[in-house]
């Protein structure tokens, strides 16, 4: 795809969503990762389907993985030649038409995609893949129910046959949006991953009829609707330690700068995706390896004396994560219930606190309170600082781990002077 195709309408508008991102970035007032997209649809609604147009593309979405997950594709896909993504986490269409417009004429493209606007996405880009992660709960004021989110998945694959899923074996909400595409002729299918599924909590009831999931004591990640409406299907790629193993049994080892169990799986799922590219895993494997810090996060930043490392989390799944990464070193939380991390903070009761026992608790934010419930409930002792700097001061010398959701963690980025 070269821009030179491109109707007049779609090359102006192209060219002012390259200006307008260029000059938020040099007036600081964003990383113009959305004003892009937006202005450039404003000229041409159709931009991004325009823009997709000629490329290969992979989406990624989910409810918790997508950026890391992204970032990993792109790596991977990127042994083939130059990938556009939205390495930012825009992952709404402007985002996406904001991505594209930047990087120009590349053959292929890697984008994160808001589970909510997977169906949109697909119709404007016409992707070769699609993987898709998990599903849990998430911004409680105003994110559909999981099972409803599963069918509008599972709605939107049906409008695109020829296009291949890589979904998560582990998940029961994912298995029923793609098992029907999995018979699917042609190109289209379900290439199955296995990482573990660690949250349970919203899938104990099957999408297809409503039964139980039964759980297998032998098998920590077989499960079966009780009714036999779904099953969960053989995984061809899967994780061994700090190992992917390929459909051929093969082990690539994945020397990951990025911690925790849960980014061996985001591997998994890359590798999956750039395979179906025509990527061999050997050669993908080490490009994931160079991925250090993903739009901040896992970011380490030293600062009077401490290696303050930044985790994201942002809803109960997220947080249980956080909780594996995080070593065992004085840890500084911080909530915040703004706009993009939704107003209810009541799935705070569903995150279980308890390995933050033995360690120096420290808690910030806008809703500092609300988690000082929570973590009393769980009695894990606490103190209460109003800043960044009084948290620091606050720590011995050495690391400190923040877990903060999302406007409380770009408040913290922005705390450090945006180095990361």
């Amino acid at each position: 795809m070269t821009e030179k195709k491109l109707p007049l309408r779609a090359s102006l508008a192209a060219s002012v969503s390259r200006t307008a991102a260029a000059l938020s970035r040099a007036t600081g007032r964003g990383d113009g990762s959305v004003i892009g997209g937006k202005i450039g649809m404003m000229i041409d609604p159709d931009l991004l389907a325009h823009l997709a147009e000629g490329r290969r593309i992979a989406l990624v979405s989910g409810t918790n993985g997508k950026t890391t997950t992204t970032r990993f594709t792109a790596a991977a896909v990127g042994v083939l030649g130059d990938v556009a993504t939205n390495s930012f986490g825009a992952n709404m269409p402007t985002g996406h038409t904001s991505a594209l417009a930047r990087a120009g004429a590349t053959p292929y493209a890697v984008l994160e995609v808001d589970e909510h606007y997977l169906a949109q996405v697909l119709k404007a880009t016409h992707p070769l893949v699609v993987a898709l992660l998990n599903l849990s709960r998430d911004q409680l004021d105003r994110a559909k129910e999981v099972a409803m989110m599963a069918q509008l998945w599972r709605d939107a694959l049906a409008a695109h046959p020829d296009v291949h899923v890589v979904g998560n074996a582990d998940d029961p909400m994912v298995v029923y949006a793609a098992a029907a595409h999995a018979a699917t002729a042609g190109t289209g299918g379900v290439t199955w991953f296995s990482a573990g599924q660690r949250w349970r909590e919203d899938a104990h009831v099957c999408p297809a009829c409503g039964a139980h999931i039964e759980r297998d004591e032998t098998d920590e990640d077989a499960w079966r609707c009780a009714n036999g409406d779904l099953t969960r299907p053989a995984p061809q790629w899967t994780v061994d330690e700090n190992a992917v193993v390929d459909p051929d049994g093969i082990r690539h080892e994945v020397k990951l700068q990025l911690p925790g169990k849960v980014n061996v799986g985001n591997a998994a799922t890359a590798l999956a995706v750039a395979h179906h590219f025509g990527v061999s895993p050997a050669d993908a494997a080490p490009k994931l390896g160079e991925v250090a810090s993903v739009a901040g996060r896992y970011a380490q930043v030293d600062r009077d004396g401490r290696n303050i490392r930044l985790l994201l989390a942002k809803n109960p799944a997220s947080w249980l994560e956080a909780f594996d990464m995080a070593e065992q070193q004085p840890t500084l939380l911080s909530i915040n219930a703004r706009d993009p991390d939704g107003f209810d903070t009541s799935w705070l009761f569903d995150v279980d606190f308890a390995p933050l026992h033995g360690r120096q608790v420290l808690i910030t934010g806008d809703r500092a309170f609300d988690l000082a419930v929570r973590l009393q409930v769980n009695d894990v002792p606490f103190t209460h600082v109003k800043t960044f700097e009084e948290a620091v001061a606050a720590v011995p010398p050495g690391r400190l781990e923040v877990i903060a959701n999302y406007t409380a963690f770009q408040d913290i980025r922005a705390e450090l002077d945006r180095v990361v």
